[in-house]
């Protein structure tokens, strides 16, 4: 049977056909025979227990610079219009997407809402991860630059510096042993962020990748290896790093394994782990997580096909 998708993302005419996951899993629904609206998250409107968007059936194809047919937009209820609505923003994590998390609440128990948006509100990337702290590097939250230099003392050598709520590599900063650059760079984070910042020690390990795991409703999907661009430190595609294929260690299915059915039993049905040096665990990602393009082109594999799976199990279509 066909369903109704709605996708809340960034504007379709700007993303990457090569690499984007929302794409994939637009055309993976359409090979389906599900009918897709796009919407962007401005657009959300609640009034007298509605909550609607402002929408556009969309068609896509694989065709650079021609990969899409829009039709004109309409206001759709995203409870009586829709089977399942697919919350494909990037962030940052900011009071905008939290809104839009507690907007699509609204809709439990009408519409299937992926990830689950009560969940990724509670799920924060950098945050959520601390519930796995024996798997992660030595990690410090905070934003006093007293607490930094009590705990690089403790943890010698180069540290990296995070934004909390950061995504895709952006502003990730190395700060040299001497912690000659500290101060400025904590001035910086604290004029730009009002929450806390994350430090850990610089992991030698990164030369040689940062794994990236797709788990679909718990269970491993795959993997790809990204290794950082010339000149770089940080791996994350979008700064430059590039994929090659990987297999897991048993750490690595030790951690998924712990993990797994916490995130079916939340209702985050595609999420992205990150783990580097093949032990250390430093991201699960839950807002939009990516990679699945590069991991089927490696393995053979249909990651789009099996998240849809997913879906359509937790609507009873299977």
């Amino acid at each position: 049977m066909s369903l109704r998708v709605a996708v809340q993302m960034d504007p379709i005419e700007g993303i990457n056909i090569a690499g984007d996951s929302s794409f994939a899993l637009i055309e993976a629904a359409q090979a389906r025979g599900h009918s897709v609206f796009e919407y962007g998250v401005k657009s959300l409107a609640y009034q007298s227990g509605r909550l609607t968007a402002w929408a556009a059936p969309v068609t896509v194809r694989r065709v650079a610079g021609d990969h899409f047919t829009m039709e004109d937009r309409r206001t759709i209820d995203l409870a009586n219009d829709i089977d399942v609505v697919l919350m494909r923003q990037d962030p940052p994590f900011d009071l905008s997407y939290i809104t839009a998390t507690h907007l699509l609440e609204r809709l439990e128990g009408q519409t299937l809402v992926v990830n689950d948006p009560a969940s990724v509100r509670n799920a924060p990337e950098k945050v959520f991860v601390l519930d796995y702290a024996k798997y992660m590097p030595p990690t410090l939250i905070a934003r006093r630059i007293e607490d930094v230099r009590e705990f690089h003392a403790r943890h010698p050598g180069d540290l990296v510096m995070k934004p909390l709520h950061g995504n895709g590599g952006k502003a990730v900063v190395r700060i040299p042993a001497d912690g000659s650059n500290l101060s400025a760079l904590i001035e910086l984070f604290d004029n730009a962020w009002v929450e806390p910042h994350m430090f850990q020690p610089f992991l030698s390990e990164i030369s040689e990748g940062d794994k990236r795991i797709v788990l679909i409703d718990g269970e491993i999907a795959g993997a790809i290896n990204r290794r950082p661009g010339a000149g770089e430190f940080r791996s994350n595609l979008a700064q430059g790093g590039y994929a090659e294929a990987t297999t897991l260690t048993a750490r690595e299915e030790e951690i998924c394994a712990v993990m797994g059915p916490e995130l079916k039993a939340r209702g985050l049905v595609f999420v992205g782990i990150d783990v580097i040096g093949g032990k250390w665990l430093t991201e699960i990602n839950v807002t939009s997580p990516t990679g699945i393009m590069a991991i089927d082109k490696f393995n053979g594999t249909n990651t789009p096909a099996r998240i849809w799976d997913a879906i359509e199990r937790r609507l009873g279509r299977s």
